[in-house]
């Protein structure tokens, strides 16, 4: 079961963190079509957040075709996002190695996200997926 964490300094809506974790689950294969994610209450418990919040991203997730809430049951993975290399995978190792590499060089976590993100760019020119 997917776990939210909430940073309310990074300038990012709740429900969109929410949204955002909840399809980086997806992609990772963390989350697969069947699974069920955690009740609006669970989400409060663990976040603190207001329960609308957490309703507000769920109806997202589905407005997205991501997931479906079936009434007295809870709210079910439709399909996956899963795309890129499994949590375990070789290619994730390499990038856990240069995330440690870019720390040891003094890299916070804006550097890092701010070169992987020019990388990215650099390869995805004109992308727009």
């Amino acid at each position: 079961m997917v776990e939210y964490r909430i940073d309310r300094r990074s300038g990012v809506s709740t429900y969109v963190q929410i949204v955002q974790q909840t399809k980086q689950a997806l992609r990772l294969g963390l989350l697969e079509p069947g699974d069920k994610l955690p009740t609006a209450r669970e989400v409060v418990e663990a976040t603190a957040i207001n329960p609308n919040t957490v309703l507000k991203a769920y109806r997202e997730l589905e407005r997205e075709g991501l997931v479906e809430a079936r009434r007295g049951l809870g709210t079910f993975v439709r399909r996956s996002l899963g795309t890129a290399p499994a949590a375990e995978s070789p290619l994730r190792d390499e990038l856990d190695a240069w995330a440690e590499k870019a720390r040891e060089a003094g890299l916070d976590r804006d550097d890092m996200a701010a070169l992987f993100t020019a990388v990215l760019e650099k390869h995805f020119q004109g992308d727009l997926t």
